[in-house]
């Protein structure tokens, strides 16, 4: 067992099987986005802190992917394994990260930890959706190593 873990034993839940169009690209801008595409496209993102995926720890869903393509919005809410997970603010600059270089540039991508999930919700929601903060962070290479190998596709 590892120690140090801010969640050690945290639920593992099984994959679902991919549908939808494609598993790993989104629609160009001809094609509406839908939920089931961003979730096929997120699914894969690495935990910061184990060798699990967002989906398999139930941190992302579809039914927490909201998409309004014609006014060209996303909202991702995740929630995290534990009310004080300090990984959360990581999580979130993954998905957000994931979809910007993903999505076509029309989008606006608004990511949200899940109401009552998180201590310090407000601050993980504000630091997430500040384009200078995300932009500071994203010039922090340490945090940039983090996010990339969160998102590197694993091949178990």
């Amino acid at each position: 067992m590892v120690s140090g873990l801010i969640n050690a034993n945290p639920i593992i839940y099984e994959k679902k099987e991919r549908r939808a169009r494609t598993a790993t690209s989104l629609p160009d801008d001809d094609y509406a986005v839908e939920p089931i595409d961003l979730l096929n496209h997120l699914r894969d993102i690495k935990d910061p802190e184990h060798p699990y995926s967002l989906e398999e720890l139930k941190v992302i869903t579809e039914e927490a992917i909201e998409v309004n393509d014609q006014n060209s919005y996303v909202r991702v809410t995740f929630t995290p394994t534990v009310e004080h997970c300090s990984m959360a603010t990581i999580i979130g600059l993954c998905l957000r990260v994931k979809l910007m270089r993903s999505l076509p540039s029309r989008y606006k991508v608004d990511i949200r930890v899940a109401p009552g999930s998180h201590a310090t919700e407000a601050a993980v929601n504000k630091q997430l959706n500040d384009k200078e903060r995300v932009a500071a962070a994203l010039e922090n290479p340490n945090l940039v190593d983090m996010v990339d190998e969160c998102l590197a596709p694993s091949y178990y």
